[in-house]
């Protein structure tokens, strides 16, 4: 990869948020390492942008719900000398919705996997070598959903919850070693698979946008991309962003789309 540009590791850039911040960054003249599951995804977004904008695009096929698959994935970066400047630990989900007393353990142990574990994993691989280097930036997904609960939201919550706390703890621990720690809570956010993922694949009750505007994808990617283009006393350590239509993740004004 080129010297010259900075580099951001995105998790989950196969849609959503994290297919935004790819095209927001590499747009900006970052090289990327963009990673998911599925390779087809990811290999039609690499041609894309490496191509529109000219920058270097490495896709990295792994489970992040597995250690061992994250460990070889950035061992394989090493080999390749590929220093990561930012860590953008995206990768997330929703999984069922139903009351605590009849929630599916399936459900919990994917969210609790996905959104705890895998931002783990990823930063324990990853923060070593900026700590080494004295410089980096680890940027986390968090949610409104962090900040408080609503029904039937019970361990989706409980993770965001987690990755809050993580965030802040995280900063304690690496500012010292010139390391900026930040977070980034949207709302409810179309243009992503949060909704049909969460409803198993259920188009019908994935329509949860149809009656007021939500943040869309490229929204968020852009907050994103401020918060890493501060210099580099600055430290955005965390943003909350919603639509306008929602006050918070119990308090929506569904009289609407009145913004389209």
């Amino acid at each position: 990869m080129s010297k010259k540009r900075k580099t951001i590791l995105i998790t989950g850039a196969t849609s959503g948020i994290g297919k935004a911040t790819a095209k927001r960054f590499a747009k900006n003249g970052f090289n990327l390492v963009i990673t998911g599951r599925r390779k087809e995804r990811l290999d039609l977004l690499k041609k894309e942008l490496s191509e529109k904008y000219g920058v270097d695009v490495v896709s990295s096929i792994f489970d992040i719900q597995k250690f061992e698959e994250c460990e070889r994935a950035i061992q394989k970066l090493l080999s390749k000398h590929i220093e990561i400047d930012i860590l953008f630990n995206n990768a997330g989900l929703a999984s069922g919705f139903d009351p605590i007393h009849e929630g599916n353990v399936d459900d919990w142990e994917v969210m609790l996997d996905t959104n705890v574990k895998g931002l783990l994993y990823m930063t324990r691989l990853v923060s070593p070598m900026m700590v080494k280097a004295g410089k980096g930036h680890i940027i986390n997904t968090c949610s409104t959903a962090g900040h408080d609960v609503y029904p039937n939201g019970n361990v989706y919550c409980a993770s965001k919850h987690a990755v809050e706390a993580l965030s802040r703890a995280m900063r304690i621990d690496l500012h010292k070693h010139g390391l900026r720690v930040s977070q980034i809570s949207p709302g409810h956010v179309e243009e992503t698979e949060f909704a049909e993922v969460r409803f198993h694949g259920d188009k019908q009750r994935a329509k949860i946008y149809s009656d007021f505007n939500p943040l869309r994808s490229k929204d968020v990617a852009k907050v994103v991309y401020f918060i890493a283009s501060q210099p580099k006393h600055v430290n955005i350590q965390e943003v909350v962003l919603m639509g306008t239509q929602q006050a918070n993740s119990n308090f929506i004004n569904r009289s609407g789309r009145i913004y389209s």
